[in-house]
């Protein structure tokens, strides 16, 4: 049976709640404004990153690497709690095998709003921070390299505040 964009996004954000919850608790005295699900233009399974503002501070290139999900010291972390969500994600046909395009699109498109869908219960929940706090936290959905929907995503995913004008800002989409 081929897993429901339904079953992706309950997979993900269990995946991402325990490897999200896994990351602040190893990592005391951080303070995380990025968090990321990151995947190819295939749409597979996604990776996750996140940045703090103390590792960042640890770099001399900080201004080059501020939003990279691979420079980061915490980049594709919480592999074991991931690999479930990969494998439902691999159980669906691959984007690029898909004959006709309009098919393929709608396969892009839901597996991007499955990653989304995980994100935003995972925001609601507080996981992210709550109130002014979670305007200081950026959560995103992106596919790299760069793609123009990577923009709407991080607008419907994120409240107005200083986290989102910043990334805004630093890619000159404001």
């Amino acid at each position: 049976m081929i897993p429901t964009e339904a079953d992706l996004a309950d997979a993900l954000t269990t995946a991402a709640r325990a490897a999200v919850t896994n990351l602040f608790r190893d990592n005391p005295g951080h303070t995380f404004y990025y968090v990321t699900l990151t995947t190819p233009g295939e749409a597979f399974g996604p990776a996750l990153s996140a940045w703090s503002h103390e590792a960042l501070a640890q770099r001399t290139d900080a201004d080059e690497v501020r939003y990279s999900y691979a420079d980061s010291p915490f980049s594709i972390l919480g592999e074991q709690h991931l690999k479930p969500a990969r494998a439902l994600f691999a159980a669906r046909p691959e984007v690029f095998d898909i004959a006709d395009d309009d098919a393929s699109d709608a396969e892009f498109d839901l597996r991007l709003r499955a990653m989304e869908t995980a994100l935003r219960r995972l925001s609601d929940e507080g996981l992210f921070g709550v109130g002014e706090a979670r305007t200081g936290a950026l959560a995103l959905v992106e596919v790299v390299p760069d793609d123009e929907e990577n923009i709407a995503r991080a607008r419907r995913l994120n409240p107005p505040g200083p986290a989102l004008d910043a990334w805004l800002a630093y890619w000159a989409l404001d």
